[in-house]
């Protein structure tokens, strides 16, 4: 019975009379409080796109993939994640209330194989449209990192984006292919998936150390001083992991007819 209640759990075995805090120390033991998993409505013709793209990456060396994206951090973090237990006859702790999260910074960042690239802040106050896209790219992912590539690197690596319309703009696509990522290096990718780009899972193990305990912040350095050095936390391993589960994640698309 996913996302049922303790109560609900209880009926179901027929067992009643038990207090909510003995149901909930019981299942402590054998579960886990989680809420559904979110992700955007697939139609058909999501599906199928999602299944094309599946057949064509099928035997893709994924190691050789660079998977890009970017993320917002807010000064507060995202609604509900300021909770946590406390003991008994402590006040929970006072929380800023603003506005829009306080305001909050942009970060790029990618990863291939076991190594991160980034993250880069993104100016505040700039718009990625197309040209300040590409701008960025260039100031930051091409002369920070790339440049300082082997040519067989740069000759075997596919960059993956997804499709904001800065990123598939003809003023961006031309300006890739300038940069020589055109045709079999950039990956095409299906709409409504950002559940198949491991980065995302990047983005959590982020979020998830720099909120933690309720963790507030009160300038957007603060904040983006604190993405840098949880990046740096996460190690080789933790990024192999996520670039290594591609193969899975093609399966299960393919498994489940798009879905």
């Amino acid at each position: 019975m996913p996302l049922a209640t303790s109560l609900a759990i209880f009926q179901s075995c027929n067992i009643t009379g038990v207090p909510k805090s003995t149901r909930c120390a019981i299942l402590r033991d054998m579960a886990k409080v989680r809420k559904a998993e979110r992700r955007p409505p697939l139609n058909k013709t999501h599906k199928l796109k999602r299944q094309d793209w599946a057949k064509k990456y099928l035997k893709t060396d994924f190691s050789k993939v660079l998977w890009t994206d970017e993320m917002r951090v807010s000064l507060d973090g995202p609604d509900g994640w300021a909770r946590g237990w406390i003991g008994k006859g402590q006040r929970a702790p006072v929380r800023l209330r603003r506005q829009q999260g306080g305001g909050g910074v942009l970060v790029w960042a990618g990863i291939i194989k076991d190594e991160l690239v980034g993250p880069f802040r993104v100016e505040d106050g700039v718009k990625l449209n197309s040209q300040s896209y590409c701008q960025f790219l260039e100031d930051t992912f091409f002369k920070q990192w790339y440049r300082k590539k082997s040519a067989s690197f740069k000759k075997n690596m596919i960059f993956m984006q997804d499709n904001a319309p800065s990123h598939v703009s003809k003023y961006s696509t031309a300006w890739l292919a300038r940069k020589g990522i055109k045709e079999e290096k950039l990956m095409t990718w299906p709409p409504c998936s950002p559940d198949l780009n491991p980065i995302e899972n990047l983005w959590s193990i982020i979020k998830c150390e720099i909120y933690k305990e309720g963790k507030q912040y009160t300038s957007l350095n603060s904040v983006w001083e604190a993405v840098v050095a949880a990046a740096r936390n996460v190690d080789g391993e933790q990024i192999k992991t996520l670039t290594e589960s591609m193969d899975g994640r093609l399966l299960s698309v393919l498994a489940k007819k798009g879905g």
